[in-house]
């Protein structure tokens, strides 16, 4: 039998959500929740330092595309050190080719 999902419940910028979780992703959901709540409140904060009320869908908009930015700026990352390694892994294979022929 399958792994039914569980409801967890999470608090998100002082409102609780109830969302279904899959078995043993728990801890990262919470996670994951917690670190947007963070990002929120620090939105929120920013806003009522400059007199600003923000309401909460535009603080959630803004928490998603600063999140996205983030996320497509370590993907960016993780490309240019897959190209590294690739990299490598060729001049590893050209030094022991070249050690190889030496042999014979």
């Amino acid at each position: 039998m399958a792994n039914s999902p569980k409801t967890l419940e999470l608090t998100i910028l002082d409102r609780e959500y109830r969302v279904n979780c899959p078995d043993g992703a728990e801890e990262k959901l919470r996670d994951a929740a917690r670190y947007l709540n963070e990002k929120m409140q620090e939105i929120k904060q920013a806003g009522a330092a400059t007199g600003k009320v923000l309401g909460t869908d535009r603080i959630a908009v803004i928490a998603a595309l600063n999140i996205a930015h983030q996320l497509r700026e370590v993907e960016s990352q993780q490309q240019g050190l897959n190209q590294d390694v690739r990299q490598l892994h060729a001049m590893i294979d050209d030094a022991l080719d070249q050690d190889l022929q030496l042999e014979l």
